[in-house]
Protein backbone atom coordinates (compact mmCIF):
# COMPACT_ATOMS: atom_id res chain seq x y z
CA UNK A 1 0.00 0.00 0.00
CA UNK A 2 0.94 3.20 -0.89
CA UNK A 3 1.94 6.12 2.17
CA UNK A 4 1.46 9.35 0.70
CA UNK A 5 2.86 12.33 2.11
CA UNK A 6 2.58 16.05 1.08
CA UNK A 7 5.64 16.26 -0.86
CA UNK A 8 4.99 12.70 -2.72
CA UNK A 9 4.03 13.49 -6.25
CA UNK A 10 1.69 10.58 -6.30
CA UNK A 11 -0.05 11.94 -3.59
CA UNK A 12 -0.40 15.24 -5.32
CA UNK A 13 -1.76 13.03 -8.62
CA UNK A 14 -4.93 12.42 -9.44
CA UNK A 15 -4.67 9.33 -11.20
CA UNK A 16 -1.72 6.36 -11.83
CA UNK A 17 -0.79 4.63 -14.73
CA UNK A 18 1.41 1.92 -13.91
CA UNK A 19 3.30 0.15 -16.36
CA UNK A 20 4.80 -3.21 -15.44
CA UNK A 21 8.13 -4.17 -16.75
CA UNK A 22 7.90 -7.36 -16.09
CA UNK A 23 5.16 -8.36 -18.32
CA UNK A 24 6.74 -6.23 -21.05
CA UNK A 25 9.53 -8.85 -21.08
CA UNK A 26 7.77 -11.83 -20.15
CA UNK A 27 5.53 -10.90 -23.28
CA UNK A 28 8.68 -10.34 -25.37
CA UNK A 29 9.81 -13.88 -24.18
CA UNK A 30 6.41 -15.59 -25.21
CA UNK A 31 6.74 -14.18 -29.12
CA UNK A 32 10.24 -15.09 -29.12
CA UNK A 33 9.49 -18.25 -28.29
CA UNK A 34 6.94 -18.01 -30.99
CA UNK A 35 9.41 -17.16 -33.62
CA UNK A 36 12.07 -19.74 -32.70
CA UNK A 37 14.77 -19.47 -35.30
CA UNK A 38 13.95 -15.99 -36.25
CA UNK A 39 16.00 -13.03 -33.98
CA UNK A 40 13.39 -11.36 -32.19
CA UNK A 41 13.76 -7.81 -32.31
CA UNK A 42 11.71 -5.05 -30.71
CA UNK A 43 9.34 -1.89 -31.33
CA UNK A 44 9.38 1.05 -29.56
CA UNK A 45 8.54 4.10 -31.94
CA UNK A 46 5.78 6.61 -30.45
CA UNK A 47 7.89 6.27 -27.05
CA UNK A 48 7.19 2.63 -26.78
CA UNK A 49 3.34 2.86 -27.72
CA UNK A 50 3.19 6.00 -25.46
CA UNK A 51 4.87 4.22 -22.34
CA UNK A 52 8.04 5.18 -22.30
CA UNK A 53 10.91 4.11 -24.87
CA UNK A 54 13.83 4.82 -22.65
CA UNK A 55 12.29 2.48 -19.94
CA UNK A 56 11.42 -0.36 -21.93
CA UNK A 57 14.18 -0.37 -24.09
CA UNK A 58 16.94 -0.80 -21.23
CA UNK A 59 14.28 -3.88 -20.50
CA UNK A 60 14.19 -5.51 -23.41
CA UNK A 61 17.68 -4.99 -23.75
CA UNK A 62 18.37 -6.78 -20.48
CA UNK A 63 16.24 -10.06 -21.89
CA UNK A 64 18.58 -10.29 -24.70
CA UNK A 65 16.57 -7.81 -27.56
CA UNK A 66 19.86 -6.72 -29.74
CA UNK A 67 17.68 -4.59 -32.79
CA UNK A 68 14.78 -2.31 -32.33
CA UNK A 69 12.59 0.20 -34.62
CA UNK A 70 11.26 3.58 -34.22
CA UNK A 71 9.20 5.34 -36.65
CA UNK A 72 11.27 7.98 -37.30
CA UNK A 73 14.53 10.06 -37.16
CA UNK A 74 14.49 11.97 -34.07
CA UNK A 75 13.49 9.25 -31.86
CA UNK A 76 16.33 7.60 -33.24
CA UNK A 77 18.36 9.88 -32.52
CA UNK A 78 16.65 10.10 -28.46
CA UNK A 79 16.60 5.62 -28.08
CA UNK A 80 20.62 6.27 -29.37
CA UNK A 81 21.17 8.01 -26.24
CA UNK A 82 19.36 5.00 -24.34
CA UNK A 83 21.28 2.16 -25.74
CA UNK A 84 24.54 3.27 -27.07
CA UNK A 85 25.48 -0.41 -28.95
CA UNK A 86 21.95 -1.52 -30.13
CA UNK A 87 20.91 -1.59 -33.70
CA UNK A 88 18.45 0.64 -34.42
CA UNK A 89 16.60 0.96 -37.93
CA UNK A 90 13.82 3.98 -38.47
CA UNK A 91 10.74 2.80 -40.58
CA UNK A 92 10.38 5.73 -42.24
CA UNK A 93 14.24 6.57 -43.41
CA UNK A 94 15.29 10.15 -43.36
CA UNK A 95 13.49 13.54 -44.62
CA UNK A 96 15.84 15.09 -47.62
CA UNK A 97 18.84 16.41 -46.53
CA UNK A 98 18.82 14.47 -43.14
CA UNK A 99 20.97 11.63 -43.98
CA UNK A 100 23.65 12.47 -42.27
CA UNK A 101 21.93 12.86 -39.29
CA UNK A 102 21.45 9.40 -39.28
CA UNK A 103 24.97 8.15 -39.93
CA UNK A 104 26.07 10.92 -37.10
CA UNK A 105 23.79 9.00 -34.92
CA UNK A 106 24.98 5.27 -36.31
CA UNK A 107 21.05 4.65 -36.82
CA UNK A 108 19.90 2.36 -39.80
CA UNK A 109 17.39 3.99 -42.33
CA UNK A 110 14.69 1.46 -43.98
CA UNK A 111 15.13 3.15 -47.69
CA UNK A 112 11.28 3.30 -48.85
CA UNK A 113 11.73 4.71 -52.20
CA UNK A 114 14.50 5.27 -55.59
CA UNK A 115 15.23 8.94 -54.28
CA UNK A 116 16.10 7.66 -50.49
CA UNK A 117 17.93 4.74 -51.84
CA UNK A 118 19.76 7.87 -54.59
CA UNK A 119 20.39 9.77 -51.33
CA UNK A 120 21.71 7.17 -49.12
CA UNK A 121 24.43 5.81 -51.63
CA UNK A 122 25.85 9.33 -52.47
CA UNK A 123 26.34 9.73 -48.36
CA UNK A 124 28.49 6.37 -48.86
CA UNK A 125 30.21 7.65 -51.21
CA UNK A 126 31.00 11.08 -49.79
CA UNK A 127 31.63 8.87 -46.29
CA UNK A 128 34.09 6.48 -48.25
CA UNK A 129 31.69 3.82 -46.71
CA UNK A 130 29.27 1.25 -47.22
CA UNK A 131 26.73 2.06 -44.26
CA UNK A 132 24.49 0.14 -43.27
CA UNK A 133 20.43 0.16 -44.82
CA UNK A 134 17.73 -1.82 -44.81
CA UNK A 135 14.90 -2.05 -48.30
CA UNK A 136 10.96 -1.66 -47.40
CA UNK A 137 9.08 -3.35 -49.96
CA UNK A 138 5.34 -2.57 -50.82
CA UNK A 139 3.76 -6.56 -51.11
CA UNK A 140 0.41 -5.10 -51.20
CA UNK A 141 0.02 -2.36 -48.85
CA UNK A 142 0.21 0.96 -51.13
CA UNK A 143 1.73 2.95 -48.28
CA UNK A 144 5.81 2.99 -47.89
CA UNK A 145 8.36 0.52 -49.82
CA UNK A 146 9.46 0.12 -53.18
CA UNK A 147 7.59 -1.41 -55.79
CA UNK A 148 8.22 -4.38 -57.97
CA UNK A 149 9.05 -1.66 -61.18
CA UNK A 150 11.47 0.18 -58.33
CA UNK A 151 13.59 -3.46 -58.13
CA UNK A 152 13.71 -3.17 -62.03
CA UNK A 153 16.64 -0.75 -61.76
CA UNK A 154 19.53 -3.35 -60.46
CA UNK A 155 22.43 -1.02 -60.75
CA UNK A 156 21.19 1.53 -58.24
CA UNK A 157 20.83 -1.21 -55.32
CA UNK A 158 24.52 -2.69 -56.00
CA UNK A 159 27.24 -1.75 -53.57
CA UNK A 160 24.19 -1.31 -50.40
CA UNK A 161 25.19 -2.56 -47.47
CA UNK A 162 21.91 -3.97 -46.43
CA UNK A 163 21.11 -5.51 -43.22
CA UNK A 164 17.38 -6.29 -43.79
CA UNK A 165 14.76 -6.46 -46.56
CA UNK A 166 11.38 -6.11 -45.14
CA UNK A 167 7.57 -5.35 -45.79
CA UNK A 168 4.65 -5.24 -43.47
CA UNK A 169 1.31 -6.77 -43.83
CA UNK A 170 -2.41 -5.13 -44.29
CA UNK A 171 -4.46 -7.72 -42.41
CA UNK A 172 -2.38 -9.88 -40.19
CA UNK A 173 -4.97 -9.04 -37.78
CA UNK A 174 -7.46 -11.25 -39.67
CA UNK A 175 -5.68 -14.70 -39.68
CA UNK A 176 -7.90 -16.09 -42.55
CA UNK A 177 -7.82 -13.07 -44.81
CA UNK A 178 -6.25 -14.46 -48.31
CA UNK A 179 -4.29 -11.05 -48.33
CA UNK A 180 -1.75 -12.26 -45.82
CA UNK A 181 -0.84 -15.25 -48.34
CA UNK A 182 -0.71 -12.90 -51.48
CA UNK A 183 1.17 -10.25 -49.57
CA UNK A 184 3.57 -13.34 -48.15
CA UNK A 185 4.16 -15.17 -51.59
CA UNK A 186 4.44 -11.25 -53.45
CA UNK A 187 7.36 -10.38 -50.79
CA UNK A 188 9.17 -13.78 -51.34
CA UNK A 189 9.43 -12.96 -54.99
CA UNK A 190 11.00 -9.40 -54.27
CA UNK A 191 12.90 -10.88 -51.93
CA UNK A 192 14.69 -12.97 -54.19
CA UNK A 193 16.36 -10.59 -55.53
CA UNK A 194 18.37 -9.75 -52.54
CA UNK A 195 19.83 -13.46 -52.15
CA UNK A 196 21.34 -13.90 -48.68
CA UNK A 197 19.89 -10.88 -47.00
CA UNK A 198 17.85 -11.22 -43.98
CA UNK A 199 13.76 -10.86 -44.51
CA UNK A 200 11.45 -9.47 -42.42
CA UNK A 201 7.71 -9.52 -42.95
CA UNK A 202 6.02 -10.48 -39.60
CA UNK A 203 4.99 -7.28 -36.72
CA UNK A 204 2.92 -8.36 -34.18
CA UNK A 205 -0.34 -9.75 -35.33
CA UNK A 206 1.80 -11.36 -38.28
CA UNK A 207 3.88 -13.25 -36.11
CA UNK A 208 0.91 -15.06 -34.69
CA UNK A 209 0.05 -16.40 -38.75
CA UNK A 210 2.55 -19.17 -37.79
CA UNK A 211 6.49 -20.13 -38.89
CA UNK A 212 5.81 -19.23 -42.88
CA UNK A 213 5.21 -15.57 -41.71
CA UNK A 214 8.28 -15.31 -39.64
CA UNK A 215 11.29 -15.80 -41.77
CA UNK A 216 15.02 -14.10 -39.98
CA UNK A 217 13.37 -11.38 -38.06
CA UNK A 218 10.21 -10.98 -36.18
CA UNK A 219 9.19 -7.07 -35.19
CA UNK A 220 6.68 -6.83 -32.15
CA UNK A 221 5.25 -3.60 -31.11
CA UNK A 222 1.68 -3.82 -29.77
CA UNK A 223 2.32 -7.46 -28.38
CA UNK A 224 5.22 -6.34 -26.02
CA UNK A 225 2.46 -3.87 -24.89
CA UNK A 226 -0.47 -6.71 -24.19
CA UNK A 227 -2.42 -5.42 -26.96
CA UNK A 228 -4.07 -8.81 -28.78
CA UNK A 229 -3.30 -10.03 -32.13
CA UNK A 230 -6.45 -10.79 -32.95
CA UNK A 231 -10.32 -10.39 -31.42
CA UNK A 232 -10.69 -13.25 -28.88
CA UNK A 233 -7.11 -14.26 -28.82
CA UNK A 234 -5.75 -13.26 -25.47
CA UNK A 235 -2.57 -14.87 -24.44
CA UNK A 236 -0.36 -11.77 -23.34
CA UNK A 237 0.07 -10.28 -20.30
CA UNK A 238 -1.45 -7.21 -19.74
CA UNK A 239 1.11 -4.45 -19.27
CA UNK A 240 -0.76 -1.38 -17.88
CA UNK A 241 -3.09 -0.46 -14.98
CA UNK A 242 -4.55 3.12 -14.81
CA UNK A 243 -6.27 4.17 -11.55
CA UNK A 244 -8.01 7.64 -10.92
CA UNK A 245 -8.85 8.92 -7.89
CA UNK A 246 -12.99 10.26 -7.07
CA UNK A 247 -12.04 14.27 -6.95
CA UNK A 248 -15.99 14.93 -6.27
CA UNK A 249 -19.16 13.36 -5.17
CA UNK A 250 -22.50 14.89 -6.13
CA UNK A 251 -26.50 13.79 -5.41
CA UNK A 252 -28.82 14.81 -8.22
CA UNK A 253 -32.30 14.78 -8.37
CA UNK A 254 -34.40 13.72 -11.33
CA UNK A 255 -34.67 16.34 -13.98
CA UNK A 256 -31.27 16.98 -13.27
CA UNK A 257 -28.94 16.48 -16.32
CA UNK A 258 -25.00 16.24 -16.61
CA UNK A 259 -21.94 17.60 -18.66
CA UNK A 260 -21.61 19.91 -21.73
CA UNK A 261 -24.95 20.17 -23.80
CA UNK A 262 -26.78 18.62 -20.97
CA UNK A 263 -26.86 15.25 -23.05
CA UNK A 264 -27.47 13.11 -19.74
CA UNK A 265 -30.61 13.03 -17.37
CA UNK A 266 -31.44 11.90 -13.95
CA UNK A 267 -34.03 9.58 -14.15
CA UNK A 268 -33.95 9.26 -10.07
CA UNK A 269 -31.75 10.71 -7.25
CA UNK A 270 -28.46 9.74 -8.64
CA UNK A 271 -25.09 9.86 -6.81
CA UNK A 272 -22.16 11.18 -9.56
CA UNK A 273 -18.52 11.19 -9.16
CA UNK A 274 -16.21 12.95 -11.05
CA UNK A 275 -12.63 12.03 -11.99
CA UNK A 276 -9.83 13.81 -13.33
CA UNK A 277 -9.03 12.76 -16.57
CA UNK A 278 -10.61 13.37 -20.36
CA UNK A 279 -9.53 13.53 -23.71
CA UNK A 280 -6.71 15.51 -23.26
CA UNK A 281 -5.42 12.16 -21.01
CA UNK A 282 -6.67 9.43 -24.15
CA UNK A 283 -10.10 9.01 -22.83
CA UNK A 284 -12.17 9.70 -25.81
CA UNK A 285 -15.40 12.12 -26.16
CA UNK A 286 -16.63 9.36 -28.51
CA UNK A 287 -16.69 7.27 -25.00
CA UNK A 288 -18.68 9.20 -23.31
CA UNK A 289 -22.64 6.72 -22.63
CA UNK A 290 -20.46 3.55 -23.67
CA UNK A 291 -17.40 3.38 -21.27
CA UNK A 292 -17.11 2.31 -17.97
CA UNK A 293 -14.95 2.75 -15.14
CA UNK A 294 -14.70 -0.24 -11.81
CA UNK A 295 -14.71 -0.04 -8.43
CA UNK A 296 -13.41 -3.73 -7.81
CA UNK A 297 -15.64 -5.99 -9.50
CA UNK A 298 -18.51 -3.28 -9.86
CA UNK A 299 -18.95 -1.31 -13.35
CA UNK A 300 -19.46 2.27 -12.86
CA UNK A 301 -20.55 3.78 -16.40
CA UNK A 302 -19.63 6.87 -17.67
CA UNK A 303 -22.25 9.35 -18.10
CA UNK A 304 -22.67 12.73 -19.54
CA UNK A 305 -19.82 13.87 -22.41
CA UNK A 306 -16.54 13.37 -21.99
CA UNK A 307 -14.63 16.85 -21.14
CA UNK A 308 -11.20 17.58 -21.32
CA UNK A 309 -10.23 17.15 -17.93
CA UNK A 310 -12.95 15.24 -16.68
CA UNK A 311 -15.14 12.80 -16.64
CA UNK A 312 -18.19 11.65 -15.09
CA UNK A 313 -19.25 8.46 -13.58
CA UNK A 314 -22.93 7.00 -12.10
CA UNK A 315 -22.27 5.43 -8.84
CA UNK A 316 -25.22 3.96 -8.23
CA UNK A 317 -24.00 0.50 -7.42
CA UNK A 318 -20.92 1.44 -5.63
CA UNK A 319 -20.73 1.06 -1.64
CA UNK A 320 -22.85 4.19 0.01
CA UNK A 321 -19.25 5.15 2.22
CA UNK A 322 -17.19 5.85 -1.26
CA UNK A 323 -15.82 9.15 -0.63
CA UNK A 324 -13.71 11.84 -2.76
CA UNK A 325 -9.96 10.85 -2.77
CA UNK A 326 -10.97 6.72 -3.30
CA UNK A 327 -9.88 5.08 -6.13
CA UNK A 328 -11.45 4.00 -8.78
CA UNK A 329 -9.84 1.54 -11.61
CA UNK A 330 -9.78 2.53 -15.40
CA UNK A 331 -7.49 0.21 -17.19
CA UNK A 332 -7.02 -3.39 -14.97
CA UNK A 333 -8.37 -6.91 -13.94
CA UNK A 334 -11.73 -5.75 -15.39
CA UNK A 335 -10.95 -3.65 -18.27
CA UNK A 336 -7.75 -4.32 -20.19
CA UNK A 337 -6.94 -1.87 -23.19
CA UNK A 338 -8.55 -3.68 -25.83
CA UNK A 339 -11.70 -3.49 -24.17
CA UNK A 340 -11.53 0.33 -23.06
CA UNK A 341 -10.69 0.28 -26.81
CA UNK A 342 -14.10 -1.38 -27.99
CA UNK A 343 -15.95 1.02 -25.79
CA UNK A 344 -14.30 4.02 -27.99
CA UNK A 345 -14.75 2.08 -31.47
CA UNK A 346 -11.47 2.19 -31.77
CA UNK A 347 -8.05 -0.57 -31.13
CA UNK A 348 -5.68 -0.63 -28.22
CA UNK A 349 -2.68 1.06 -29.89
CA UNK A 350 -4.95 4.20 -30.15
CA UNK A 351 -5.89 4.06 -26.20
CA UNK A 352 -1.73 3.33 -25.25
CA UNK A 353 -0.57 5.97 -27.56
CA UNK A 354 -3.33 8.98 -26.43
CA UNK A 355 -2.79 7.84 -22.90
CA UNK A 356 -0.93 11.14 -22.83
CA UNK A 357 1.52 12.67 -20.06
CA UNK A 358 0.02 13.97 -17.05
CA UNK A 359 -0.78 10.94 -15.33
CA UNK A 360 1.34 10.13 -12.11
CA UNK A 361 3.83 7.14 -13.70
CA UNK A 362 5.22 4.31 -12.08
CA UNK A 363 6.71 1.59 -13.50
CA UNK A 364 7.21 -2.17 -11.81
CA UNK A 365 10.24 -3.87 -12.17
CA UNK A 366 11.40 -6.38 -14.29
CA UNK A 367 13.56 -7.89 -12.12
Amino acid sequence: MHIFSQDDASARAGAWLTVNLKAIADNYDLVAGLGAGAECAAVVKADAYGLGAAQIAQTLAARGAETFFVAHLDEGMTLRETLPHARIFVLHGFMPDCESRMQAHGLTPVLNSLDQVRSWKQLCERAGQTLAAALQFDSGMSRFGLSVEDLAERNLFEGLNLQLVMSHLACADVPDSPANEMQRQRFVTMAAAFPGVPRSLAASSGIFLGPDYHFELIRPGAALYGIAPSEGHRILAPVVSLDARIAQIRTIQPGDRVGYGLSWTASKPTRIGTLGLGYADGFFRAQAGQASVWHGQTRLPVIGRVSMDSISVDLTDAPADLKAGDVLSVLGPQQDVDALARSAGTIGYEVLTSLGSRFHRVYAPAG
